[in-house]
């Protein structure tokens, strides 16, 4: 019963990650420009956010629940703010800079920076809550019942299958590094700002 709810929890958080939005065109840039680490670590503000929805949702904290739905408009023009900001920057970036930079800057405040932008992303998306409760509910797991034992199971494998997904597309990413030229990753920061302000705007436009 253990592994079974563990289990179902690795492949409810590598369900939720997978699908490519702005978080994934963000680690997949942000691994080709400064590394495999500094792209996973960015995935890894993305899993503890999951973690973060998937425990509200596998305790069953209604409550909170409708408090973040309530503010959700406000909580979306945040996210699509702060996406128009990150997109503007990745636009700006030179590759030069990042090269120069990475080695130096990428495991000090740069590394903490890209974990807190990718967190604060994702937890701007309230409706992730309702998309855990109801693969939870699919997936045959009473929430209800559930006791903190076997819920911090599912939500410690929400967290593993998210942060199986980001190492996997890291690392896959990482390896088409040492093949770009300066001009080729010019290109990627402008196609990976484009559509990260497009998502940003989309947010604006719907909240």
């Amino acid at each position: 019963m253990t592994a079974t709810i563990l289990l179902k929890g690795v492949i409810i958080g590598f369900a939720i990650a997978a699908p490519v939005g702005p978080v994934g065109v963000i680690c997949i840039r942000r691994s080709l420009a400064q590394g495999g680490l500094y792209g996973f670590v960015s995935g890894l503000g993305a899993a503890t956010a999951d973690a973060i929805y998937g425990c509200i949702a596998a305790f069953g904290f209604a409550w909170l629940t409708n408090l973040l739905i309530g503010y959700q408009m406000w909580l979306q023009l945040c996210g699509g703010m702060l996406l128009l900001w990150m997109g503007w920057r990745t636009w700006r970036s030179r590759p030069a800079d990042l090269y120069s930079n990475a080695e130096a800057e990428a495991p000090r405040k740069k590394m903490l920076a890209a974990y807190a932008s990718v967190l604060a992303i994702t937890l701007t998306n309230p409706m992730t809550i309702l998309a855990f409760a109801g693969i939870i509910a699919g997936a045959g797991i009473a929430v209800e019942q559930q006791l903190a034992g076997p819920a911090l199971l599912l939500v410690g494998g929400v967290f593993s299958g998210s942060l199986l997904w980001w190492l996997f597309l890291s690392s896959a990413a990482s390896l088409f590094r040492k093949k770009l030229k300066p001009g080729g990753l010019l290109w990627i920061n402008r196609l990976s700002g484009v559509i990260i302000v497009g998502y940003g705007l989309w947010a604006l436009f719907t909240a």
